[in-house]
């Protein structure tokens, strides 16, 4: 999975991707610190792992894990190439979604680029940028699909579709608050536009906010509107905090967030939230030579998700053996899971659950 960390110069991204990557981004006071985007990669938390492997006794532990892209920060006329801008849209296309920090915090020796405090214009400013490049390129599919109506009528419903979704970017709202049925939603797949990408808003704030209670900041509700007119997920997240937290041992780190009420890192609570944005489950294989956790779009039925480990899985599959992870951490071992009855034979229609413990069975 590959999260783009987009937003305007000097609202806390380069900080946010170094504390959460450790990867050491340059931060400064100044728009453009990050010219090139930078790329860290980061394990996924699962404390599953950890009791399977002492179960297995394995050797070695591989989590599921998620590259960051720290990218240049854009301003106004992007689009038109202002800036960074055709760099920058170039590399959030490459992305599967949208982490955008938003500066909800108030900092006079912090710099804004517009001057002054505003989450939903600043929302807007990026939103309208992505925008304007996406009616491009719609704008192009839809002449596609104009000369294709000429040859065979069947394109009719394509093209009144994609003229609703222009309709749409032309009253400035994203894509992605298009209602659509399953047929269309994969019609709007298939357009490679900016403003379909899953996003989270991640609302930037103080430390004093996370103390205060983060409801009291009124960007904040800004931010949380936004996101639901738009189908996005919203995130309220202090970079301030996530610096100070990045290099201190787990036990302080519980202490540190204790003492802010909080009872996990923005890190982890961004993962999920990146987790239940896209659809994303894990299941778990484990043995003496590694235990590992495998990442999935939920729904995903046993022949795919044994795909993810090697395609011969996927091509030769005869069952999965399938024990939930809950059940065999009570029993302590698969030996005794088995005697209890909790280890299923399970064939090729069988949809893999989250935490699901798998041993695939295949024949090529």
């Amino acid at each position: 999975m590959k999260l783009g960390i987009v937003g305007l110069p000097n609202v806390g991204k380069s900080t946010l991707f170094n504390a959460i990557t450790n990867a050491g981004a340059q931060s400064a006071n100044y728009p453009f610190c990050t010219i090139e985007p930078n790329v860290g990669v980061v394990a996924v938390p699962d404390k599953r792992l950890d009791v399977l492997a002492e179960m297995y006794r394995s050797e070695k532990v591989v989590p599921a894990s998620i590259e960051f892209v720290d990218i240049a920060g854009l301003v106004r006329g992007a689009s038109r190439g202002e800036g960074l801008g055709n760099k920058f849209l170039a590399n959030i296309r490459e992305v599967d979604a949208i982490v955008h920090v938003v500066r909800c915090f108030e900092n006079d020796d912090i710099i804004h680029v517009e001057g002054s405090i505003g989450p939903a214009r600043d929302i807007e400013t990026i939103n309208m940028e992505l925008i304007l490049s996406d009616m491009e390129v719609l704008d192009r599919r839809i002449e596609k699909t104009q000369k294709l109506l000429k040859a065979d009528k069947k394109y009719q419903k394509e093209l009144d579709f994609f003229r609703r979704v222009k309709e749409t970017l032309d009253q400035g709202k994203s894509a992605r608050s298009v209602a659509c049925t399953e047929e269309e939603a994969a019609l709007l797949a298939s357009v490679s536009l900016l403003t379909n990408k899953p996003v989270i808003y991640a609302a930037n704030m103080s430390e004093d906010d996370f103390k205060n209670g983060v409801e009291q900041n009124r960007g904040f509700g800004e931010v949380q509107a936004i996101a639901r007119e738009e189908h996005a997920g919203v995130l309220p997240i202090c970079a301030e905090i996530e610096a100070e937290i990045s290099n201190l041992e787990a036990e302080e780190k519980a202490l540190f967030l204790a003492d802010m009420g909080l009872s996990e890192s923005g890190l982890d609570r961004l993962i999920k939230a990146c987790y239940s944005l896209l659809g994303l489950i894990s299941y778990l294989t484990a043995g003496p030579q590694e235990t590992r956790a495998w990442t999935i779009t939920n729904g995903m039925k046993a022949p795919q998700a044994a795909g993810k480990i090697h395609t011969d899985f996927e091509r030769g599959f005869i069952r999965a053996e399938v024990v939930a992870y809950d059940d065999l951490a009570a029993c302590g071992s698969m030996a005794a899971a088995k005697e209890k009855g909790l280890v299923r034979s399970e064939g090729k229609e069988y949809v893999v659950k989250d935490g699901d413990v798998i041993l695939f069975r295949f024949n090529v």
